[in-house]
């Protein structure tokens, strides 16, 4: 039967933690670990499913970044929710106008040139740039503020 422990991190270095933990495991042979969980948009904690916490304490011990194990178990329906990918259909079409919400761009508007749903790409150019210069950005790292058609009414 496995258990859930959640590894509080320092904050923003979820990832680093997660690469360490993982390039450990791979050479530990005793510690049974059967997955660690980054979940999107929390930051501060992983979570680290095992078959005892000796072995959570074993794999977390000398793992930069890493600032310890809550001492009580995590039980699944609580994190469940964090685990189920949630597929959002982006309503973006070409010509619309966008904010980018993220990224070196952020806060720039910009209109919608090309779309790749497959790659969850799209090809913006900036409003208020000299020289228009197509940027590839996320679908997630913009948000629509007016569509194309609205601006002939």
């Amino acid at each position: 039967m496995s258990q859930i422990y959640s590894i509080r991190t320092a904050a923003n270095r979820e990832d680093q933690v997660v690469d360490y933990l993982i390039a450990k495991l791979e050479r530990a042979t005793k510690v049974q670990v059967y997955s660690v969980i980054r979940p999107h948009g929390m930051r501060g904690y992983i979570f680290i499913e095992v078959a005892s916490k000796s072995d959570a304490e074993m794999a977390v011990q000398g793992v930069p970044y890493a600032r310890g194990i809550l001492p009580t178990e995590i039980p699944y329906p609580e994190i469940e929710h964090m685990l189920q990918q949630v597929k959002v259909e982006m309503n973006i079409q070409k010509g619309d106008i966008v904010e980018i919400i993220s990224g070196p761009f952020k806060r720039e508007n910009a209109k919608v040139m090309r779309l790749n749903k497959q790659k969850e790409d799209i090809v913006v150019e900036l409003l208020e740039a000299a020289v228009p210069i197509p940027i590839t950005v996320k679908m997630d790292a913009v948000k629509v503020i007016r569509r194309e058609d609205s601006d002939d009414e």
